[in-house]
């Protein structure tokens, strides 16, 4: 299982009047994963979907929350792919504390059309996305 990890330190723009995380932004540190992880296969950026008209979007999510993180603290965002389909993909996440496991959630992202806003099948350049996951396992 070849999982993303990404740190990330939270700051006072995180956080309520308490100093605790607001729950909308673990999506943030999730998003920000997602395209971290996009950018370690090879030849891949961001820009290059923006030039083939690709557009992913999160079609749906399910999110559990298990403790609050807290002002400063150190965090860990994880991404790993599930599965790929023709124009689709569900993605696992959690952000950790050290062991300590903060939220947890499936995401699935729809491959959209730039232009028209409707599914799109993966270009040949991102169909290797779930094979080289399953190679670097």
């Amino acid at each position: 299982m070849n999982v993303f990890r990404l740190p990330i330190r939270v700051y006072l723009e995180d956080t309520d009047a308490g100093g605790i995380v607001f729950y909308a932004n673990y999506l943030k540190y999730m998003e920000r994963a997602r395209s971290e992880w996009l950018q370690t296969h090879p030849g891949m950026n961001l820009g290059i979907l923006l030039a083939h008209q690709v557009q992913f979007v999160v079609q749906s999510l399910q999110i559990d929350y298990h403790r609050p993180a807290k002002l400063g603290d150190q965090l860990e965002v994880s991404a790993h792919l599930i599965e790929q389909r023709r124009a689709s993909l569900l993605m696992e996440q959690e952000v950790r504390r050290a062991d300590d496991l903060i939220c947890h959630a499936q995401v699935r992202l729809a491959c959209l059309d730039a232009q028209s806003l409707k599914p799109k099948a993966f270009p040949d350049f991102l169909k290797a996305l779930g094979q080289q996951e399953s190679l670097s396992s």
